[in-house]
């Protein structure tokens, strides 16, 4: 048992370090599947994994590999485990985590079928005015499994090469080149699911063309090639695996857009009189000029000056083509039969859209794909609440990675699902439609669908991650969790544990019930804080478990740092149950 020493005022003060035991929940059910036994057999363990933990595919020989990985070299595996043994089995996070490890989605169905896990502003290092642009955050993101990708490319000083950089700021520019490199490089390193570059083109036509033979030459078979101009139902992202696809407006709009804007104006009633610019179209543009991320919708002058068309071979790249709303939202909203099509709404715009038209925001993503981005006053790159998109079925709720808070664990927490390989199935009742073509409503309240009952037992491993004095200058650490539901407004609620003083293995066994009327979109946020009586209370690790993956029964959960790092060795003791 270790002992910890702490200085205060220059008298010594001692502290043991509590031995880290079972709680009552974990000898009970040792002392259960054993039988009364002092260890516990394979065919023993493998009841306790159908019957307590709810794994009911396991087997005698799954039972008996966990039994060697616990035991290693220490003795004979054949004498099954002990209970310190069994303890230390549900204590051990890659042996026993909360969620499943796998892909276990049908990834079979057309790519408007999933929530995909999505970059804004991709190649920016820091906040959206001023910092630097770099291949360095793009390569990040892969690593951690983001799918989509977003490019800003603009012409350098002398029209001859393309360049990635924020327009309109102060961002340095990196060079489109080392940017798609870099993907080619680390696009599969934590996936095998396709990427999708979206592209935000201010480019001329023979820059175009430049795109088009950089794209071909450096991702060669890579690239995913339309097999028509405007596909009828964009395909499964098993279909895709290992290929990169691109997205973008066709070029010919660029030039088409701005003829019809007047029109557009007339029939949208944007031209009112006293100079109000009423109606959703008028709200979007002035949005996205603010933004200054017009989504793929500037238009080039040198495109108007020069009357061309867009280079062909860039065009015929072009798998998922986006466009902006034309007329009225609901006309923007209008599901076109014969082709898909990538709408782009800011936050501001989605949130208007989903008070006036949520379903019809709903039945657009059952086939199309629908991007949200963050408003353009978040020039600090922070981001905003993604589950008014989820709620509406957006496959790409597009977040700044580069900075940490709330709002980027619930994203991280969302692609932690399946496998974590950047593609979530969207919930069955997004996807479903009635006899009267009638889709789900995220306005009507629905009744409590089921019960998680969370049980917070312990906390171990800061003592091995943080120096003795991180969390206080004169005593062990005083911990508490928090415990809470993110998701649709009805299940939102929060929880935490009491506060245990002067201690770096706290033991808390609390239960908490969190009623869900939408289990398929909550996330489950545990923060871990030591209190402090004159500051600020001090982080001391968090993670995000989607509802819908968690495992019944008792599982070590690992922690992460404020960026989503995980922890070498912080990790709590939980029990999740549904009623």
């Amino acid at each position: 048992m270790a002992n910890y020493k702490y200085k205060m005022l220059g008298f010594s003060r001692k502290f043991k370090m509590n031995e880290v035991g079972p709680p009552a929940d974990v000898k009970k059910a040792f002392s259960k599947f054993a039988e009364g036994g002092d260890h516990m057999s394979a065919d023993q363990l493998r009841r306790f994994l159908v019957e307590h933990q709810g794994d009911m595919d396991s087997t005698v020989a799954d039972a008996d590999r966990i039994i060697e990985q616990v035991l290693h070299e220490r003795r004979d595996a054949s004498e099954g485990l002990s209970l310190s043994d069994f303890f230390h089995f549900l204590f051990h996070s890659d042996l026993n985590g909360p969620i499943k490890s796998q892909v276990h989605h049908d990834m079979t169905a057309p790519l408007s079928h999933y929530f995909i896990y999505t970059g804004h502003n991709s190649y920016l290092t820091g906040n959206q005015l001023s910092s630097d642009c770099s291949d360095a955050p793009i390569i990040k993101a892969l690593q951690r499994g983001v799918r989509v990708i977003e490019l800003d490319i603009w012409p350098n000083s002398t029209k001859d090469d393309v360049l990635v950089l924020h327009g309109r700021t102060l961002t340095t520019p990196v060079k489109l080149l080392k940017c798609l490199q870099s993907i080619k490089e680390y696009a599969f390193v934590k996936s095998q699911y396709p990427v999708i570059i979206t592209l935000e083109d201010h480019l001329t036509p023979n820059l175009q063309a430049k795109v088009a033979e950089m794209l071909i030459q450096i991702f060669g078979e890579m690239l995913y090639y339309p097999q028509a101009e405007c596909l009828a139902e964009l395909p499964s992202p098993e279909s895709l695996k290992h290929r990169i696809v691109i997205s973008t407006k066709p070029p010919k709009e660029y030039l088409e857009s701005k003829d019809s804007k007047d029109k557009e104006s007339i029939l949208t009633g944007e031209r009112a009189s006293g100079g109000e610019t009423p109606g959703f179209m008028a709200e979007q543009e002035a949005n996205e000029r603010s933004d200054s991320d017009q989504d793929d919708e500037e238009i080039s002058a040198c495109d108007h000056k020069s009357g061309q068309r867009g280079a062909p071979e860039y065009k015929c790249l072009i798998s998922i083509h986006s466009g902006k709303p034309k007329g009225s939202v609901k006309n923007a909203l209008e599901v076109v039969a014969n082709k898909v099509r990538r709408l782009s709404l800011s936050e501001q715009a989605l949130e208007k859209a989903a008070t006036n038209h949520g379903t019809d925001v709903v039945r657009f993503t059952q086939k199309h794909v629908l991007r949200v981005y963050p408003k353009g006053t978040r020039v600090t790159s922070s981001n905003y609440k993604p589950h008014v998109g989820w709620m509406h079925g957006a496959q790409m709720v597009a977040f700044n990675m580069q900075g940490y808070g709330k709002l980027l664990w619930s994203m991280q927490g969302m692609f932690r699902t399946n496998g974590e390989c950047g593609y979530v199935k969207k919930p069955d009742f997004l996807m479903q439609k009635g006899p009267h073509d009638e889709v789900f409503d995220p306005k009507i309240t629905l009744l409590v669908k089921k019960t998680l009952k969370v049980k917070v037992y312990m906390g171990d491993g800061w003592h091995l991650d943080f120096s003795q004095t991180h969390f206080d200058s004169f005593s062990p650490p005083d911990f508490y969790t928090k415990v809470r539901i993110v998701g649709v407004p009805a299940d939102v609620t929060k929880k935490k544990t009491r506060i245990i003083e002067d201690d770096w293995a706290p033991f808390w066994d609390e239960e908490f019930k969190f009623p869900l009327t939408v289990p398929e979109l909550a996330l489950l946020q545990i923060e871990v804080r030591e209190y402090d009586r004159s500051e600020k209370d001090d982080f001391g690790g968090q993670t995000c478990l989607p509802v819908s993956e968690l495992r019944p029964g008792i599982h070590a959960v690992p922690l992460y740092d404020k960026k989503g790092e995980k922890l070498k060795s912080v990790k709590l003791l939980m029990q999740f149950q549904f009623v």
